[in-house]
């Protein structure tokens, strides 16, 4: 059994929480069928001409042979690698374990049915989630001259175990990958996925693409009665679209876009990522990334303006 851990990965409480999981996965399995992304290609330390392509050549690569996915996912903001990661093992048809510790949930209206997360696509594709909301029982023994935060301290670490021990023994009880069913790519067909961080919508950049005469297909999740449902279609159609036209616009991909980059890259999707204001992202011995790594090596052309989508 072959497990990728995906988690974010740029402060080290994450990195340690993933390591955490991957050990007791690795006790149960063996080291050499968990892989750990920064610490199984040696992030830190690595030596490459590209060295943020050569990262992400090596998590795909690991992406194309597994048997399941745990993914670690906290917060509203979720880690547009991790849901780029998800998106690739769905559409690959690997089971996908999902683990928050979040203590809210989420709708996409007042009334709306509550979802673990923000986007309806991470539920969508998930095999089994796991959520841990709750703080541990506060401890029965109190050390002398303990302040109640080593007490908050401990109801935390508790949380923490349970859940990862819980993710441990759902993992192993996740079925066998399917045979993936390969989808027919129509050709002229576009989805396009705008950005909940803009004002100019999908028509945008779905009306260049059905000027030059192309079909466009929209995101349902959104306004579907069943949100779920809506997500399963948009991934069906991105899937088997041509193209897979995405606004990656905002503070980091939204997730639901990231996951869908993912699933057209595992699908041989052509992906185009419009982003007209770039900010960049620089680590040691790395160059400058205008997007997450995992993102902005999956897409085969990368948009600034109204007038490349056009071309």
């Amino acid at each position: 059994m072959s497990i990728y851990v995906a988690h974010r990965l740029f402060a080290a409480h994450d990195r340690a929480l993933a390591a955490a999981l991957a050990e007791r996965l690795a006790a149960k399995v063996g080291t050499e069928r968990v892989f750990l992304p920064f610490c199984d290609t040696d992030e830190e330390d690595l030596i490459a001409e590209v060295k943020g392509r050569r990262l992400f050549e090596l998590d795909r690569d690991r992406l194309g042979c597994l048997d399941a996915m745990v993914a670690l996912l906290h917060g509203p903001s979720l880690d547009d690698g991790v849901c780029m990661e998800i998106g690739y093992a769905a559409a690959s048809s690997i089971p996908v374990l999902l683990l928050t510790t979040d203590f809210q949930t989420y709708s996409l209206s007042k009334d709306g049915a509550h979802l673990d997360f923000p986007d309806p696509l991470i539920q969508a594709v998930a095999n089994h989630i796991i959520r841990m909301p709750r703080l541990g029982p506060p401890s029965s023994s109190h050390q002398q001259g303990a302040t109640h935060y080593a007490g908050f301290l401990s109801r935390n670490l508790s949380q923490v175990d349970a859940a990862l021990d819980t993710a441990v023994e759902a993992v192993l009880g996740l079925p066998a990958p399917a045979l993936r069913s390969t989808a027919h790519n129509e050709d002229c067909l576009v989805y396009v996925e705008g950005s909940p961080y803009t004002a100019w919508g999908h028509d945008y950049l779905a009306r260049p693409c059905l000027d030059a005469g192309h079909r466009v297909v929209l995101p349902r999740r959104f306004t579907a009665t069943d949100p779920t449902a809506g997500a399963l279609d948009d991934l069906t159609a991105a899937c088997g679209a041509s193209r897979l036209l995405t606004d990656v616009s905002g503070p980091e991909t939204p997730p639901g876009t990231a996951l869908l980059i993912g699933a057209a890259l595992a699908s041989d999707v052509r992906i185009a990522a419009f982003h007209p204001h770039l900010t960049y992202t620089h680590a040691s011995g790395r160059e400058p990334n205008w997007r997450n790594l995992m993102i902005q090596y999956a897409v085969h052309a990368h948009l600034k303006d109204r007038e490349a989508v056009q071309a």
